[in-house]
């Protein structure tokens, strides 16, 4: 009989499971986060040799078609979990091999980086988090699941909730950007879009949270490397989007390749044990990053592989992907004493805990559905809810009265580097994402005006490398926008140039796109510059060429389309941005919430030197944290307190009445911000508390009503806890984070 008829016999009933204290010796048991024996796994785990416990814990890339040794790996339970290894075929394959053939009977784990999307391309997650919107986030995460699930994966590696300051990393794209409280919300929407959005097991797929923490702090924008920071800025900064998804109830969590403290995180007791266990009780399964625990060896950290192995065991390692150590080292390690069964075993029933979530043990064929593939992906509705968060990420940035193009235009020239590209839509994640599927930005623009516009084309100039290339193609550049009314430019970076590795020392524009719009306003044409990047780009040069600026990020599958419909004005921008825009790339790391100091960060009308200025450039960014223009505009009435005072434990009610006082309807996101006047520590000048949206008619009136509660007031006192220490307080309502109405209360005991 197969095992997995076997299991079902099983209840789930509660057993008391005895917690081993972690100390700082080879031998001792981490500190479980496992608090009951499920007798389903337990009956497992009871008939597995140390091998199989081992290849349990053993996670592999399989990016091709399998090799025999992988086959005999499969057939001698040797391998516990696949990444990279898609569609229903092959994975229904090697699924038969390990249920079927397997002494253990035990199903795989199928896992793959299903960032944004899985055949419909979602923008990137930096432009989600421009929506604000956090239904329309879970619902993009659920496209991402179905269409995944449905060719036959079962985990993704995100939400992906690293905070970033640092438009040179070239990872900020995966990120929602430099605010902890915006990341926690979209962290905690896309866990639930992601793992709980289908009805069944089969139709969603388990998260990732990464990576384990601190990771977005960058030195210098270059990826995989050392950058301290303080307990402080750990614990307000960077911890509180992984809480969030723990709250969400995400099933698993990747460290980072970086370290805390000068101790690489896969083996950071510390933080992976006495933090991530002890303090924000999370429960999952932790995995490593790629082959982190050789990287071990690599920074110096430990002597050989074996060391390595036992320190990432100690800090708490469940699962190893891709470097091939644990199933390789545990048996001899075990053996000699310097890793005890009891790690392995509790290790092991993290990975077959993952395994029953996603009803593996239930029906380990469920998600191999050729038919359900088929149908699922690029679905009407896949496309639909993407094109839909497609939209309400662009930020319109600037506006000088172009947009939406009027009837009055008939010939436009569409000019630029990355007008027809299709595959640089899409990001550095496309996944299973094909350039085929996606709507150019040129063919978006002409199949929605269609023949009441004529459209002509000009390249610009190239984009090679980061090196100046095609200038040889200014002048046609030149000639096509002066026969044109106005002049669109499509502009930004290739794909591969941010992204996992893709840290930049420069925050221009690559090649001579620079150089090509400065030419084109000479024209005195109306030009709307349309930015297609992973990352803020210095944007100055450009706003100051061109009449209109919208970020389209990199928009994915439906991303031409949804540019055109805005441009057009069938859809009114409301996008915010998730992440400062800088006015000049010295001013970075820049970001909206620095700490209160003894000097002011304006300089003043008389230019005053001793200030937390740059002598240079101005101290303002471009674009501000929480900024985006609309087709419309809104008048915010002064803020209305339902009480002076609050106790600590008690709360407030904050109203501000928003009009639209234009011509169209419009979505505004109406944002809250908290400055503690008086504290023991330094405090931010602002911080972003909590944000609504609202949907507004011409003329119409709304009220934004926030409930001022005590999580919104703590913070990291001085001995790491939270607290709230009674004083004074501004609170800010407005339209962006310096664009704001303030009112001052009191927090009394």
């Amino acid at each position: 009989m197969q095992l997995r008829k076997q299991l079902k016999t099983y209840g789930l009933i509660a057993l008391t499971l005895l917690i081993v204290g972690c100390k700082s010796t080879k031998t001792d048991t981490p500190t479980s986060s496992i608090t009951f024996l499920d007798p389903q796994i337990e009956a497992i785990l009871k008939k597995l040799t140390i091998e199989e416990k081992a290849g349990q814990l053993n996670l592999i890339p399989m990016p091709d078609a399998p090799s025999e040794q992988h086959l005999k790996q499969i057939r001698e339970g040797k391998i516990g979990s696949i990444l990279k290894s898609n569609g229903t075929a092959q994975n229904l394959r090697l699924q038969k091999i390990a249920v079927e053939e397997s002494k253990s009977g035990i199903p795989i784990l199928f896992q793959e980086d299903v960032i944004h999307g899985y055949k419909t391309i979602a923008p990137i997650p930096l432009a989600e988090a421009a929506s604000w919107d956090m239904e329309a986030i879970r619902k993009s995460a659920a496209v991402a699941a179905r269409e995944a699930s449905a060719a036959g994966i079962h985990l993704t590696y995100a939400p992906m909730v690293d905070v970033a300051r640092d438009p040179r990393w070239g990872r900020i794209l995966e990120t929602a950007g430099e605010d902890p409280y915006l990341s926690s919300k979209a962290s905690f929407a896309r866990v639930k879009g992601f793992q709980e959005s289908g009805q069944h097991s089969f139709q969603n797929v388990l998260g990732c949270v990464k990576h384990f923490a601190g990771y977005g702090a960058s030195l210098a924008g270059r990826d995989y490397n050392i950058q301290d920071f303080s307990e402080r800025e750990l614990r307000e900064t960077y911890l509180p989007s992984f809480q969030a998804a723990i709250d969400a109830g995400v099933a698993s969590l990747m460290c980072a390749y970086s370290a805390y403290d000068g101790v690489p995180l896969t083996a950071n007791t510390f933080l992976m044990q006495d933090v991530l266990r002890g303090e924000m009780g999370y429960k999952g399964l932790v995995m490593t990053d790629w082959a982190t625990i050789k990287n071990l060896v690599s920074t110096g950290i430990a002597e050989n592989d074996s060391i390595a192995t036992i320190m990432a065991f100690n800090s708490g390692i469940d699962m190893d992907m891709s470097s091939y150590k644990y199933v390789a080292l545990i048996p001899k390690l075990v053996k000699e004493g310097k890793i005890t069964i009891n790690q392995v075993d509790n290790a092991v029933r993290q990975v077959l805990m993952l395994k029953k979530k996603a009803g593996l043990f239930d029906n380990p064929y469920a998600y191999f559905d050729a038919e359900r593939e088929k149908n699922e992906l690029l679905s009407a509705q896949n496309k639909a809810e993407t094109k839909d968060i497609a939209l309400k990420s662009m930020v319109l940035l600037k506006n000088e009265n172009v947009l939406p193009i009027s009837n009055a235009i008939k010939k436009i020239a569409i000019i630029g580097p990355l007008a027809k590209a299709k595959r640089d839509l899409l990001g550095w994640w496309e996944c299973k994402g094909n350039a085929d599927d996606v709507t150019s930005i040129y063919d978006g623009l002409k199949a929605e005006f269609g023949d009441k516009i004529e459209f002509t084309y000009a390249q610009g100039c190239e984009i090679d490398s980061f090196k100046v290339a095609g200038e040889k193609f200014i002048p046609e550049a030149i000639e096509t926008a002066k026969k044109a009314d106005m002049v669109i430019m499509v502009l930004g970076e290739e794909f591969w140039m941010s992204g996992e590795g893709g840290g930049t020392a420069s925050l221009h524009l690559p090649s001579a796109q620079e150089k090509l719009i400065a030419e084109i306003a000479k024209t005195n044409k109306p030009i709307v510059s349309v930015i297609v990047s992973g990352r803020p780009y210095v944007l100055t040069q450009i706003a100051q060429n061109s009449d209109a600026v919208l970020q389209a990020w990199m928009p994915g599958t439906m991303g031409g389309e949804a540019v055109a419909e805005i441009l057009s004005g069938k859809f009114n921008p409301s996008g915010k941005l998730p992440v400062t825009f800088p006015f000049h790339e010295g001013q970075v790391p820049i970001f909206y919430n620095y700490r209160k100091t003894s000097h002011s960060f304006e300089s003043g009308p008389k230019n005053n030197r001793y200030s937390t200025t740059h002598r240079d450039v101005q101290n303002k960014p471009l674009y501000l944290f929480g900024f985006g223009l609309s087709y419309t505009t809104y008048h915010y009435s002064d803020i209305e307190l339902s009480s002076a005072t609050m106790t600590k434990n008690g709360s407030l009610e904050a109203t501000i009445k928003v009009t639209n006082t234009g011509k169209i309807a419009g979505r505004e996101i109406v944002q809250l911000y908290l400055h503690d006047e008086v504290c023991s520590v330094t405090r931010p000048l602002k911080e972003l508390k909590d944000f609504t949206i609202l949907n507004l008619e011409p003329g119409q009136t709304k009220t934004a009503t926030f409930n001022i509660t005590p999580d919104k007031l703590e913070f990291i006192g001085i001995d790491y806890k939270k607290t709230i220490e009674p004083g004074k307080f501004t609170l800010f309502i407005g339209r962006n984070s310096d664009d704001l109405n303030k009112i001052g209360f009191e927090v009394v005991n």
